[in-house]
């Protein structure tokens, strides 16, 4: 059983999560760039939404990769 982990939006106190900081962006995806889920992250439901958004947005604007090779 896995211990509850603090969302890491919340305990940093932010409150919008921007496309474009490629930094907090690529910390929650995958090598294959997928989206971490929910329970691996650790972020609650709320950023975990905004999150989602911003990197699918980062990724119609080319800032993030869909897959790679």
């Amino acid at each position: 059983m896995e211990l509850s982990k603090q969302c890491y939006f919340c305990a940093a106190n932010i409150k919008a999560i921007d496309y474009k900081s490629q930094e907090v962006i690529r910390k929650f995806m995958t090598p294959q760039a997928q989206i971490v889920k929910k329970r691996r992250s650790g972020v609650c439901a709320l950023h975990q939404r905004k999150l989602a958004e911003a990197i699918k947005r980062a990724r119609f604007l080319g800032l993030a990769p869909y897959t790679t090779r």
